[in-house]
């Protein structure tokens, strides 16, 4: 009689079958014809692990194994003399038994086997793969040759992180995951000797275990990557690139190198605004945005040591290499002063404008990308400021200066010159350099500094008895007011240009006007150049 062998189950993929000289671990239960069990590995709570045809197995059991599959059953009967022959087992099993065997094969190995690789998903785009030293996270389900999951990265919500090739992992994995590129997904199987040998690992991995590790990389750098810049796109006029100590207003998409977006300026409708080069950013950020021209996009690729390391931060898991999206939006240095061009002068530019002049002048205000902020062309009317008295940011009050009619310029006032830090409340956004364009229509000469009028010609002796029209030797505002007015009317004086008239009248009085009782004497009455120092607030 020979040995009987019926399949009782056959799963449908069948990699691989037994063959002589293989390792196998099996379940069984052993039973007599009757049903009677002699013995059972289930009972034992472990697989009973043996080579294959070496002679370590009854005769019987050594042939009914050979072309199973893992997770096959066979009902196996074998004959004494392929078993324990006409001897049998004393105390176990009589001379001449029959033995029936109902086998669950669970794993299968050989000592020549090597760690195999299979990849299944493969990104279009790969530029670099995983080498020795390299520090990579990834994401597994391990599971034994039978499907029975052991452990997942997956489950615990947490990538696994770790150098390759220098033995911090099963030397199956440290040699299963060269060469892979973020996005690839690849299984890697491997046999017990290059994974926890004989014994095990003492928790869920038995002794003599071959492992499946279905594995998708999603991070990779080495230590002594530094920062990689791609994907440029520099407008074709830069004039200037950044450097340390400037202060940069930018737009970003910051993701991870799987694609996961993380953060994004574009969300909070707002730049990202800071000093580069100083440590206000990660060491990356402060390398990267470095030589950027105003309007240049560029991608800064940034090492987890260049970023926020082996913690993280927030959305972004410890040793993550950062990918930012950047658009450069502006840029200045606390040290710029005003920057003026001239785009045209009249041949005839004999007066220029200077401190106290009355301007009338037509202007674009844009910021660096080109966004228009205002117009006084739209307005249809110009925009008329004295010189230098503060009633434009002072930016504006330099680039006006030295102008004469029918001048055109581009000034560019950097925001410490502008409207500063904070801007104007949706009109102008904080820190921008502005750019105006200026046309100066109009010029009114100004007086002497801290004159509000002057005569154009001589002074009358008898100035108070003139403005005192009624002869009660008290000048009232009305009277004064009249008085001014009569002398502007008839050309004899000037007023400072571009305040108002009441207000000028009104200030010249009550500086007059010396112990505040609303009236003027004769004893209060002094002329500017009696005494140098009166008048001398500007309105």
């Amino acid at each position: 009689a020979e040995v009987r062998v019926e399949r009782r189950f056959v799963p449908e993929s069948c990699p691989r079958a037994v063959r002589p000289g293989d390792f196998v671990r099996y379940h069984y239960l052993g039973a007599f014809p009757d049903g009677t069990r002699f013995d059972s590995s289930y009972d034992r709570g472990s697989t009973f692990n043996v080579f294959v045809g070496k002679g370590q197995l009854i005769a019987g059991m050594d042939k009914a194994l050979v072309g199973m599959c893992v997770n096959e059953r066979r009902f196996v009967q074998i004959p004494p003399k392929l078993a324990y022959g006409s001897e049998g087992v004393p105390g176990v099993i009589p001379p001449n038994s029959v033995l029936h065997f109902d086998v669950l094969l669970i794993d299968l190995w050989n000592s020549e086997d090597e760690v195999q690789v299979q990849t299944y998903f493969k990104p279009e785009k790969c530029s670099r793969t995983v080498q020795v030293s390299d520090f990579i996270r990834y994401h597994y389900n391990g599971t034994f040759l039978d499907g029975t999951l052991f452990d997942s990265s997956h489950n615990r919500m947490r990538t696994y992180d770790t150098y390759v090739g220098i033995g911090w992992l099963i030397p199956g994995m440290d040699q299963g995951l060269l060469g892979m590129c973020v996005g690839e997904k690849r299984i890697i199987t491997i046999p017990p000797f290059l994974a926890y040998g004989e014994e095990g690992d003492g928790k869920k991995i038995p002794g003599q275990a071959s492992l499946v590790f279905d594995v998708v990389l999603l991070d990779l750098h080495n230590p002594n990557d530094g920062i990689t810049i791609e994907n440029q796109q520099v407008p074709e006029s830069c004039e200037r690139r950044s450097q340390a100590g400037d202060f940069l207003r930018y737009h970003y998409n910051g993701t991870l190198l799987d694609g996961t977006l993380f953060d994004s300026s574009y969300s909070r409708n707002r730049t990202y605004d800071t000093y580069i080069g100083k440590g206000y950013v990660i060491a990356g950020m402060d390398e990267g945005l470095l030589g950027v021209c105003t309007g240049e996009k560029r991608r800064i690729i940034i090492p987890p040591h260049l970023g926020y390391g082996e913690e993280g931060r927030g959305k972004i898991p410890g040793s993550a290499v950062l990918v930012f999206d950047i658009h450069v939006v502006d840029f200045h240095n606390p040290s710029d002063s005003v920057s003026i061009t001239v785009n045209y002068k009249p041949s005839n530019c004999t007066v220029l404008s200077k401190k106290g002049d009355y301007l009338k002048y037509h202007y674009n205000a844009s910021l660096l990308d080109g966004t228009l902020l205002d117009s006084t062309y739209s307005l249809g009317k110009t925009y008329n400021i004295v010189l230098g008295s503060g009633q434009v940011v002072l930016g504006m009050d330099m680039g006006l200066q030295d102008m004469c009619v029918g001048e055109r310029r581009t000034v560019v006032i950097p925001p410490h010159l502008g409207y500063g830090e904070d801007g104007v409340e949706g009109e102008v956004p904080g820190s921008a350099v502005l750019v105006f364009n200026i046309e100066l229509l109009e010029l009114v000469s100004g007086l002497p500094e801290g004159y509000m009028f002057v005569w154009n010609g001589e002074v009358s002796p008898n100035l108070f008895e003139e403005i005192d029209k009624n002869r009660d030797g008290e000048v009232l505002l009305e009277e004064f007011s009249e008085y001014i007015q009569a002398q502007v009317d008839s050309g004899k004086g000037k007023l400072a240009p571009g305040f108002d008239f009441e207000k000028i009248v009104k200030n010249m009085f009550t500086n007059q006007d010396r112990d505040g009782n609303g009236k003027v004497t004769a004893e209060e009455f002094k002329l500017k150049d009696q005494e140098a120092k009166e008048e001398h607030d500007e309105l």
